[in-house]
């Protein structure tokens, strides 16, 4: 019995190692994100504040959005991956002067990084495949606040991230293939400013994207 049981797990685990293939993705798109929240304290500016911010996406200026994903499929169905996502948000005119804040954005960026997991639908009479996942990671924005006092520009891990993505591949040849998706992304951010103080708020982006994989 302790044969068969070995035997079979060595099967197993040459069958999923033979299966198994990587993509390595890269995409752009359109990304929004609704009003949110903010609060805190800088005492080296204005004090403490409390409003809500309707942010910007700008997906086109520099530094543009975009995202790079490494997938690895382990069986026809089902894969997990790594995402890392270069969002970014601007508090518009009217937020800044309401607020008193001269800057507040983080558009170098809004970056997220992801551990995900995809389930893939192969099985269907379409030409291309539909897929969903879903991930937790980091939020790793380049803060930027100035509301007067010593400013704050610099990288931050400022709390959890929380993603899902829903969309379809259209395969090109045995190794390219292009998809489109929808990807929402939901970032607990609470950053520390200089002197000091603190910054909190929690942004939703929601973005439909276009890219290309190499399977390999």
């Amino acid at each position: 019995m302790r044969l068969v049981i070995q035997i079979t797990a060595i099967w197993v685990v040459t069958a999923s190692a033979l299966f198994a293939q990587s993509e390595l993705s890269f995409y752009g798109g359109i990304q929004s994100a609704p009003h949110s929240g903010v609060s805190g304290n800088d005492p080296t500016g204005i004090g403490a504040f409390d409003f809500n911010a309707a942010w910007e996406g700008r997906s086109f200026e520099m530094p543009p959005y975009y995202g790079v994903r490494y997938t690895r499929w382990t069986s026809d169905t089902f894969g997990w991956g790594i995402d890392f996502t270069h969002a970014k948000v601007y508090a518009d005119d009217d937020t800044l002067a309401s607020s008193g804040f001269s800057t507040l954005e983080f558009t170098d960026g809004l970056n997220t990084l992801t551990l995900n997991a995809y389930r893939r639908f192969p099985d269907t009479d379409w030409s291309f495949v539909p897929y969903v996942g879903a991930g937790v990671g980091l939020s790793i924005p380049y803060v930027e606040v100035n509301t007067g006092g010593a400013g704050t520009f610099e990288y931050q891990i400022t709390g959890p991230a929380i993603q899902v993505v829903a969309g379809a591949s259209y395969p090109i040849n045995d190794r390219w293939s292009v998809f489109g998706e929808y990807k929402g992304t939901y970032s607990v951010n609470t950053a520390d400013l200089n002197g000091g103080g603190e910054l909190k708020t929690n942004i939703m982006t929601n973005a439909l994207n276009i890219g290309v994989s190499l399977g390999f």
